[in-house]
């Protein structure tokens, strides 16, 4: 968020802010679709059922030893505008968030078939990144690995910043949401794919089929003692132009 405009502290107005804030009745409403940010206040919130979707750089922290700061923003922005291309081209994609190389969406789940959005989103991502690698290694560049989390469950959704001021924000608070970061946080790595997805996706996958009939399902293989299931899916047509373009 942009500072536009500097106002002088007040701790006597501080206090008086948080005492209101805390005397809020906190009664949420629940909602089958995810309310426009328009309809929050500082007062209100809601409660939704939604997929969280995460995408995260691997080892992000270490690029900077490996690449110039001019190649790792064309890398950043490149990662970036695509994920965010991506989620944003699903229908059910409400919001996108992006928080350093972290770019979160959240996708309304109002059945089950809802799953195919943020799922197929995943392995569009997981693809396309594999695209942004191949034309970055042709440049003399190291290539970026990513990790990515889906989870389903239910977020509260309200507005939180500094009345008045312009700067506020949504605020995605919930299971849910710590859980795709979690999935996401511990993907393509110690063994796992690069998607992880959450049992309650996986079993909303039930039926679903991807390339030649195959069964999402049985794409997806659930580590030991964990509570998730990890793969290394990617869009059939992507993975086709890949190994045209190797």
């Amino acid at each position: 968020m942009e500072v536009k405009t500097s106002y002088t502290y007040n701790f006597e107005d501080s206090c008086k802010r948080i005492d209101d804030m805390l005397a809020t009745s906190g009664d949420f409403e629940e909602t089958v679709d995810i309310k426009k940010r328009v309809n929050l206040t500082y007062d209100n919130g809601y409660y939704v059922n939604c997929y969280a979707l995460f995408v995260d750089i691997r080892d992000s922290s270490s690029l900077p030893s490996v690449h110039q700061k001019r190649v790792l923003a064309k890398l950043y922005r490149s990662y970036i505008s695509e994920v965010t291309a991506i989620m944003q081209s699903n229908t059910n994609c409400k919001e996108v968030n992006i928080i350093g190389d972290c770019v979160s969406g959240i996708f309304t789940c109002s059945s089950k078939d809802d799953v195919m959005e943020p799922f197929s989103a995943a392995y569009t991502i997981n693809g396309i990144v594999q695209v942004l690698n191949l034309k970055a290694s042709k440049k003399g560049y190291h290539p970026i690995k990513i990790g990515i989390g889906i989870a389903k469950g239910k977020a509260l959704m309200v507005q939180a910043g500094y009345r008045g001021s312009g700067l506020n924000d949504v605020i995605w608070m919930g299971d849910v949401v710590n859980f795709a970061c979690h999935l996401c946080g511990s993907a393509n790595k110690n063994g796992n794919g690069v998607m992880n997805v959450s049992a309650e996706v996986y079993t909303d996958l039930a039926g679903m089929l991807g390339y030649q009939n195959k069964p999402y399902q049985e794409m997806l293989n659930k580590p030991y003692d964990k509570n998730y299931y990890t793969g290394n899916i990617i869009l059939h047509s992507i993975e086709e132009w890949l190994d045209e373009n190797r």
